[in-house]
């Protein structure tokens, strides 16, 4: 799909506001209700926008410890990877997992309650084949945050 630029607009306001109104949409990025509607809906089903969700406060959720975790593997056989990548989707734990360049393979953001919650992931973690070390980073404040929490 090429990205017209009402597209970008519509884009940018429903980042700023899912929850707007179509009619609000609309009139904001410029477009008429129906043609707004049908560019919405085809960007959806283009698969450029992926859903819609709530974004939510960590403190109130209890969700008081944030941290980066490095993770070396000991080899990277499809098996070994693949077992790795099945059980970090199924953390609650992890917000978001990259495979990087550099000196660890994986990069992981991980919310939980406190330290003795994370010590119980980081069991889990070391338990899988091919773990070499996990390194942790504590995340002292948060300067920029968009990604959805567990709950």
């Amino acid at each position: 799909m090429i990205l017209e630029d009402a597209d970008r607009r519509l884009l940018q306001i429903l980042q700023r506001d899912g929850r707007i109104s179509n009619q609000d949409l609309a009139t904001e990025a410029g477009l008429s209700s129906s043609a707004c509607w049908r560019r919405v809906r085809a960007l959806e089903a283009a698969g450029v926008i992926r859903g819609y969700a709530a974004r939510l406060e960590a403190g109130p959720l209890g969700l008081g410890f944030h941290a980066m975790v490095h993770v070396q593997l000991t080899r990277h056989a499809g098996d070994t990877v693949e077992g790795f990548v099945t059980a970090i989707r199924a953390r609650a734990e992890v917000l978001d997992c990259f495979a990087t360049t550099g000196e660890a393979d994986y990069h992981l953001r991980v919310m939980c309650a406190d330290l003795d919650a994370y010590n119980r992931f980081l069991d889990v973690l070391f338990q899988l084949p091919g773990v070499a070390s996990a390194r942790t980073n504590l995340v002292l404040r948060e300067i920029k945050q968009d990604g959805a929490l567990p709950i």
